[in-house]
């Protein structure tokens, strides 16, 4: 898969576990595994030179390579928890790539499955703004998020009292502010995260300090944890209102 330009690597992890939707990786989200519309979101980029799946599922390794993408690997078991990190999955992934095949991409472009509605092109955006900023650590995908966290609130549990999440410098009260005077803010996606290889090699974090934004149609904001979510997912899908990017035909064999 060599497409001329800087090696890029998107790596899909897709773990075998999955509490809220058993089997959910390669569970059919309208016609497709839901795996298969981050592995078409990969084949379908122009930048991407390679497409890897780290699982630790033998099945769900079966439908990956059915997709076109690639399992060289099975990630061990100790890494396949509900509360494993994504920079010690990433982390493996890289390390055994390099220490196997001697190959090291210039940077890594994670695809999560639970955000399978995906805007064409912004696996390319992501990756066209990392390259155009080297001082950059990496693109994180963002939508305007729908309540502003200057009006969000936390419970002291010693006196049960309300007390302001955030303060604001010049806003005595924020949460008593219009939405006019406080700060516009994201709430980050799953969708596509592209990081410099030494980002996660070096600097040991999946993000580094200097963070670009890829600002997404909040239209396209789907994180897949339970079935209300699945089934909202598959609405918007079989709608067809939405442009996305979907499964090739024939590409599951």
């Amino acid at each position: 898969m060599n497409k001329g330009g800087p090696e890029i690597l998107a790596i899909i992890p897709a773990r075998g576990g999955s509490k809220t939707i058993p089997r959910k990786n390669i569970r059919p989200l309208d016609r497709h595994p839901l795996i298969a519309y981050s592995i078409a979101a990969a084949r379908q980029s122009r930048r991407v030179t390679r497409v890897v799946l780290s699982t630790d599922d033998e099945e769900i390794a079966g439908v990956a390579r059915a997709y076109g993408g690639e399992v060289p690997f099975l990630r061990p078991a100790e890494l396949a928890g509900d509360d494993t990190l994504d920079f010690a999955v990433f982390q493996h992934a890289l390390n055994w790539l390099a220490e196997n095949e001697g190959y090291l991409p210039e940077a890594v472009v994670q695809l999560r499955p639970t955000s399978p509605i995906r805007p064409p092109g912004c696996v390319d955006r992501g990756i066209t703004a990392l390259l155009g900023r080297p001082e950059a650590d990496s693109v994180r995908s963002v939508i305007p998020s729908g309540q502003n966290p200057y009006k969000m609130w936390r419970l002291d549990p010693a006196t049960g009292r309300l007390e302001a999440l955030l303060g604001l410098e010049g806003v005595p009260e924020p949460y008593n502010a219009p939405r006019q005077l406080l700060p516009v803010t994201y709430w980050q996606t799953g969708h596509v995260d592209v990081i410099w290889t030494a980002t996660i090699r070096e600097k040991h974090s999946m993000t580094g300090k200097v963070i670009l934004p890829l600002v997404l149609d909040p239209r396209y904001a789907t994180d897949i944890d339970g079935l209300i979510e699945w089934q909202f997912a598959e609405w918007l899908i079989r709608q067809g209102t939405l442009p996305m990017v979907r499964p090739e035909p024939g590409s599951g064999g």
